[in-house]
């Protein structure tokens, strides 16, 4: 493989793990350990998924605000309180924490496999 092949297999590389990865100032927690979040009142949650997802299978006390709208609902939530975000697998969550964090959020959890991995 010459130079470009390589310099075009880091990139590709690079661009997958930045999606999964999540960005600093993001904690994955599990499945478990937002649950035990449910008690705190001081906690947001918020679901990531398209409106039929959410119908489908829910857990209380996450919201649904689907990806394609958080920038839009954004103003809707408090920077100074956590937030706890989840999708079907954690890869639209990961996108909405990043979105979060860009704008001024700093407490932000992305609940490791998503509903997928819902107990």
């Amino acid at each position: 493989m010459d130079i470009i092949g390589w310099i075009l297999l880091i990139l590709i590389g690079v661009f997958f793990i930045s999606r999964v990865v999540p960005a600093k100032g993001v904690t994955n927690i599990t499945v478990q350990e937002a649950k035990a979040k449910f008690k705190d009142h001081n906690v947001q949650f918020i679901d990531v998924r398209t409106p039929g997802e959410y119908k489908a299978n829910y857990r209380k006390p996450f919201k649904n605000i689907p990806l394609s709208e958080l920038p839009k609902k954004i103003n809707t939530l408090d920077k100074e309180k956590e937030v706890v975000v989840i999708c079907q697998s954690g890869m639209r969550s990961t996108k909405a924490a990043k979105t979060l964090q860009k704008q001024g959020f700093e407490k932000i959890y992305n609940v490791k496999g998503g509903m997928n991995a819902w107990i």
